[in-house]
């Protein structure tokens, strides 16, 4: 061999080295990264949210949450929001994951059922808190994805299969807890035959866009029920979907609850709005009935709202005239662009992929109360729309009252 060809692959080899060492610092500046925004996650929307259990925040801590997202949605991964993972189904917002995992307080030693694996994000929280955890997939595709990733990332003691939770999974019966990650509108039977006496049975009941946490505790073969906050979950879908009784109206959308009265538990939260953060109830100077909400924050970046879904068909309603009072105290945009007080309705097709969104607002500075209208264009592919009001990142104190929807027909 020449000297030259011998300076070839000397040079190469050379090269080959550097390319190692390089893509393995990337590799490893992105672990890093990622551990710091998952710190920070749990920080910002999960400790400061009131969630206290040290063993579900060690594992919140743990879980790469952006392994169980597509690459073009890493990025969102250690944001507080629920994201497509195809076939109309979401990865559950972290502090939904978290408050979920505490309220039923798996041990080491517990058998825990899951119906609904998703992306399996929530079945690898579990796992690092007990010692086997049994999860169902009726979509055949993404139970598969699941399998594969949670294999990948080393979660041995996952057990999935493809099915329908509803009839949840006998032969393993019984189980110290079960979670359950989609929403029908009673509880299933087999589920509660299933559960262990002495056993927690958590699950969102209701109709398709208004659902409430349900808590049920097993005791001497009897149960005893809480019910907890609202929430919204895609439906339950097989047997519970053929049973479901209450069917969403998509050319007549309406806000529930837009006057902020209904506060049921009494505990500050207005009753059929979701994933309410940093909220309370006034009622010294309401404009409308005797109560209204409040959206309060200090900091900067940090999440302050109130959510509520409903089914619109866009081919048929093609515009939404919003009306609402609002009082604003000192209330001053973020530092991101998006980080403002206003109302955002978000847009959704028919397998619930996001289409868009229009925002009402931006409100700040110091108001009285005021009654403002705006009509917002509906993209004709939308199925359903969540509607979002609040702080959205800003600081200050936003009020809202009387809250009103009405459909334009095309």
């Amino acid at each position: 061999m020449s000297c030259k060809s011998i300076g070839r692959i000397v040079i190469w080899a050379v090269l080959a080295a550097v390319w190692v060492m390089w893509a393995g610092m990337v590799d490893a500046q992105k672990r890093d990264l990622y551990r710091e925004l998952r710190l920070r996650m749990v920080e910002q929307y999960i400790v400061s949210e009131g969630i206290t259990n040290k063993r579900v925040l060690d594992s919140m801590r743990s879980v790469p949450r952006h392994e169980f997202l597509r690459a073009s949605l890493r990025p969102m991964a250690y944001f507080d929001g629920a994201y497509p993972i195809g076939s109309k189904q979401t990865i559950s917002p972290p502090y939904i994951v978290a408050y979920m995992t505490e309220i039923i307080d798996p041990q080491p030693n517990d058998k825990v059922l899951e119906i609904g694996t998703g992306s399996g994000y929530q079945a690898a929280v579990l796992s690092r808190l007990c010692q086997e955890v049994y999860t169902i997939e009726i979509v055949e595709r993404l139970g598969r994805l699941a399998q594969r990733r949670l294999r990948r990332l080393g979660y041995k003691n996952v057990k999935l299969k493809m099915g329908d939770g509803f009839q949840g999974w006998p032969e393993h019966a019984p189980f110290d807890k079960i979670i359950v990650t989609c929403s029908p509108e009673d509880v299933p039977q087999p589920l509660i035959d299933q559960l262990k006496d002495g056993g927690k049975l958590l699950i969102p009941l209701g109709q398709r866009f208004q659902q409430v946490f349900h808590l049920f505790e097993k005791q001497a073969g009897k149960l005893q029920r809480t019910q907890l906050l609202p929430t919204l979950f895609v439906p339950m879908t097989g047997i519970s979907e053929s049973q479901r009784q209450v069917k969403p109206d998509p050319l007549n959308p309406q806000i529930v609850n837009g006057s902020f009265e209904i506060d049921a538990n009494d505990d500050q939260q207005a009753d059929h709005w979701h994933y309410q953060r940093q909220t309370t109830l006034g009622t010294d100077d309401a404009p409308d009935g005797s109560r209204y909400i409040c959206f309060t924050s200090s900091e900067a970046g940090r999440t302050a709202q109130a959510l509520q879904g409903m089914a619109l068909d866009g081919s048929k309603i093609g515009a939404l005239k919003i009306s609402l009072s609002v009082k604003l105290e000192k209330t001053v945009a973020g530092l991101r662009r998006y980080e403002k007080p206003a109302l955002v309705v978000h847009y959704y097709d028919s397998i619930r992929r996001p289409i868009g969104h229009s925002i009402f607002g931006p409100w700040t500075g110091i108001q009285a109360w005021q009654r403002v209208t705006k009509t917002l264009v509906v993209p004709a592919k939308t199925r359903e729309i969540v509607v979002r009001i609040g702080l959205n990142g800003a600081t200050g104190r936003l009020c809202v009252d009387n809250l009103q929807l009405t459909a334009g027909r095309r």
